[in-house]
């Protein structure tokens, strides 16, 4: 079979210009939707991060020895909730958009039965509730995602 048109010097150029032209534009697009989404800093030094490894790795551990059923949750006015059977402990907190939209919420817990209760309600949106919960000396720390 005959072809109707020779393939000459343009023809290829322009497929290779088109095929780099895709791969170029889609560089950019996932680019330009990585650094939108998120600002790449987990730790601000990684190098001071892993000294400090062993020691996150032992309070992680004293924290799972405690045995404390610390469990947070929402309630249906945005409030904060912390189920805990505690005596004598204390919540404090704030929340953190995942992406970090918007500006840190602090948290202010009040003690009521069987927990605690947050203050001042989140706004929309999926947050990051970060917890520290004390009872003398000892504390945890947990993270939630709540929305």
């Amino acid at each position: 079979m005959k072809a109707t048109r020779p393939i000459t010097g343009w023809h290829a150029t322009a497929a290779l210009v088109a095929f780099f032209g895709v791969v170029v534009a889609v560089n950019l697009t996932m680019a330009a939707f990585a650094t939108r989404t998120f600002g790449g800093v987990v730790v601000e030094n990684s190098y001071v991060a892993s000294q400090k490894y062993n020691d996150w790795l032992a309070a992680a551990e004293r924290q799972n020895q405690l045995n404390w059923k610390i469990v947070p949750g929402v309630d249906t006015d945005r409030r904060v909730t912390v189920s805990l059977a505690l005596a004598g402990a204390e919540v404090r907190g704030f929340a953190r958009h995942p992406l970090g939209r918007e500006a840190d919420v602090p948290l202010t817990f009040i003690a009521q039965e069987g927990g605690f209760r947050s203050a001042n309600p989140l706004p929309a949106g999926r947050w990051n509730v970060h917890l520290l919960v004390k009872r003398g000396s000892d504390e945890a720390r947990l993270i939630e995602s709540l929305q």
